[in-house]
């Protein structure tokens, strides 16, 4: 282990090993008097106490096991101060699993060993073993998986209270200045066997992540216990036998799930009244005085929220779906405003919007970069966004008797296009010249293409665009699904990721809608599959917060909302499509977890609309926050319990937007056009 507790547990190995009923557990206790450095103890058990194995505690502990149904170990701890003492107490598990076999999972953090990410970020490259504060994870858990055996094991933290500390140190050895219900979890994969580790309060070995691709040194948290004062501690211990990775995931996904049960919100605000909310950013974000026109929703500021000059057609701009929101939700409560906003918006895409060859122009920053068509970075995710705005607006227009002939010939240019782009494996360069060459030839962004070729597919009837899509999800079958290796559908980053994970869930449910029988069947197995991978980045529990910091201050609970990348450790709320597709496929399959957290989900994200009576940290109306800092993380200012002071709130409105408009897909999908 590359952490201060080395050397100890270096020593701890001389030990006797401490057996109790199925598991192979190691403790050891560090105390702190302020100003001095803290001694760490290994302990041993003697007549159902945890005693030091040289010198004396100022405290006592106990230690019970017990086994519940299917061999699951429940661990308490409970210490007792004699004295008035600061402490940190830690716990190992030997898993018997061959270290150099393994994989592990720490919900919405790590998956596999984060080899993806480079040494910068936690990943193997950096390091095999680490310590990490629960808060971080989607469920206070760690797990190792033995590859070639099909075994594995989980320790889960039994939280009873929800508190938090704020902190004048943030590494080190630091005495906390008030209580928390915080420890930490995490594994050691440099021995010849992993181990599982957990312990309370938090530490953060070997190195702290503090904010994209940024390590900081290490900490160790020592809670406070005064004369008489007791605390007790539980931790789950669960064996499994999975055959792969993926199912291992989804299997521990239930675990958590039924463990922490969580349920749905009273919700703060209707559907109407968050779309009501929400249309004030359409109406205060409006930029016209450029070619193309467009809603600024790409690096805005929090205090002032004025507009910003980048035009982003996809990813965190989401232009045209958002034009098409507004036009929508115009006509349908007399908003001319925003009806005029919403077609003045595509009359401008469809005159300047695309390359010569036939694609949308990705990013403009109007006066500082942009690009030619020789100079322009196209992203098969952006391209994909962009056509599946315009396929919703051209199917509303059409029931309203307006035809748009021009639009339609512009996207069957785009599709060609992608029929001549996708590679012999089924994939899509993740970004390319407008000549079609690649610039990031990685497939991770490919599903993002199929729902397009499926929605063409519908709109047009041409097979070719439906023969496409089926080999993209071959190649998402082959190289991302079977090997639970979600990666690179964020722009920003190129590990694994939620939104890859949700891009391939929507497109093979795309497919499911397009088929039947068994080659329907074989569509679903896989979204089922993908499913369970894109909600373990999804809060199954409310993390704490400190008082004085915002979010705690704002009630906010973190259950439904979802850790963006194994990079980028903060929640937000891309959701789109996903839930809904989720509840599909709950009730289908009968899977009733997956109904109770679209009820989560549903009533969870509403949390932080900014409204005149209550702002939420936002200084305009209806601007819903993006980088929610929930954990020591931050994006760059701020930290836990606050939002980083630049946002992009556009694409967290067009999330919104979509889970409140929940039939949308499944109507242009099934209804005729």
């Amino acid at each position: 282990m590359k952490s201060a507790f080395k050397p100890l547990l270096c020593l701890a190995l001389m030990l006797a090993t401490q057996t109790v009923r199925a598991i192979d557990m190691k403790t050891h206790i560090s105390i702190k008097q302020p100003g001095d450095k803290a001694v760490t103890y290994q302990l041993k058990e003697q007549n159902g106490k945890l005693v030091p194995s040289q010198g004396r505690l100022p405290l006592e502990i106990t230690k019970t096991v017990t086994t519940e149904a299917g061999g699951e170990e429940v661990v308490t701890v409970k210490i007792t101060a004699n004295t008035t003492a600061y402490y940190n107490f830690g716990a190992e598990v030997n898993t018997s699993l061959n270290a150099a076999d393994c994989e592990y999972y720490l919900p919405g953090f790590w998956y596999h060993r984060n080899l993806r990410s480079p040494k910068e970020a936690p990943s193997f490259h950096t390091s095999k073993s680490w310590n990490v504060r629960e808060d971080r994870l989607s469920s206070p858990l760690a797990a190792v998986y033995d590859d070639k055996t099909g075994e594995g094991m989980t320790v889960l933290r039994q939280h009873n209270d929800r508190c938090d500390a704020l902190t004048t140190h943030t590494e080190g050895e630091v005495i906390l200045s008030g209580s928390t219900s915080v420890g930490y979890t995490g594994f050691d994969g440099e021995g010849t066997t992993a181990l599982l580790t957990f312990g309370y309060p938090y530490i953060e070995t070997p190195k702290r992540y503090i904010r994209k691709l940024t390590l900081a040194p290490a900490i160790f948290a020592f809670a406070k216990l005064d004369a008489g004062q007791s605390k007790t501690i539980v931790w789950r211990v669960k064996k499994q036998q999975q055959p792969t990775y993926s199912d291992f995931v989804a299997a521990t996904w239930e675990y958590c799930f039924d463990r922490l049960n969580p349920q749905p919100l009273k919700p703060l605000y209707t559907a109407e009244q968050m779309k009501q909310g929400m249309s004030n950013y359409f109406a205060k974000s409006y930029v016209d005085r450029f070619p193309l026109k467009f809603n600024s929703g790409h690096g805005l500021r929090c205090d002032d929220c004025k507009p910003f000059t980048h035009m982003q057609i996809g990813f965190c701009g989401r232009i045209l779906l958002n034009a098409f929101n507004a036009l929508e939700y115009g006509e349908a409560h007399n908003r001319p405003d925003l009806v005029k906003l919403g077609n003045d918006i595509f009359d401008s895409f469809l005159e300047h919007g695309f390359t010569s060859r036939g694609y949308f122009w990705d990013n403009i920053i109007y006066g500082k970069e942009e690009p030619t068509e020789e100079t322009i970075v196209h992203s098969i995710r952006q391209q994909s966004e962009a056509a599946y705005a315009v396929f919703h607006y051209l199917r509303y227009e059409r029931l309203h008797g307006r035809q748009h002939k021009a639009w339609e010939k512009r996207l069957r240019t785009l599709l060609d296009n992608f029929v001549g782009l996708i590679k012999s494996d089924g994939s899509f360069a993740r970004k390319y010249h407008d000549n079609g060459t690649d610039i990031d030839g990685s497939g991770g962004s490919t599903p993002s293409a199929t729902s397009t070729l499926v929605m063409g597919y519908k709109w047009f009837g041409d097979k070719r665009y439906l023969a496409t899509a089926k080999r993209t999800v071959g190649y998402l079958e082959n190289n991302i699904i079977s090997k639970s290796d979600y990666f690179s559908s964020t722009l920003d980053a190129n590990c694994e990721d939620k939104e890859a994970a949700i891009s391939a869930v929507t497109a093979t449910y795309y497919m499911a809608m397009m088929t039947k029988g068994k080659e329907q069947q074989h569509y679903i197995d896989l979204c089922h599959k993908a499913t369970y991978f894109a909600l373990s980045w999804y809060y199954l529990w409310d993390v704490p917060f400190a008082q004085g910091q915002m979010l705690g201050d704002l009630g906010l609970k973190s259950r439904g909302w979802g850790n963006v990348s194994v990079e980028n450790n903060h929640i937000d709320v891309f959701v789109f499509e996903f839930p809904h597709i989720m509840k599909w496929l709950g009730e289908k399959l009968g899977e009733k977890r997956f109904t109770q957290m679209y009820d989560v989900i549903y009533t969870s994200l509403n949390q932080l609309l900014p409204t005149k009576e209550r702002h939420c940290g936002i200084a305009v109306d209806g601007f819903y926050p993006e980088v929610v800092q929930h954990t020591t993380w931050d994006y760059g200012r701020n930290g836990k319990g606050f939002y980083n002071d630049i946002f992009a709130p556009a694409w967290a409105v067009a999330s919104l937007w979509e889970l409140y408009t929940p039939t949308r897909t499944d109507d242009f999908l099934t209804k005729k056009k």
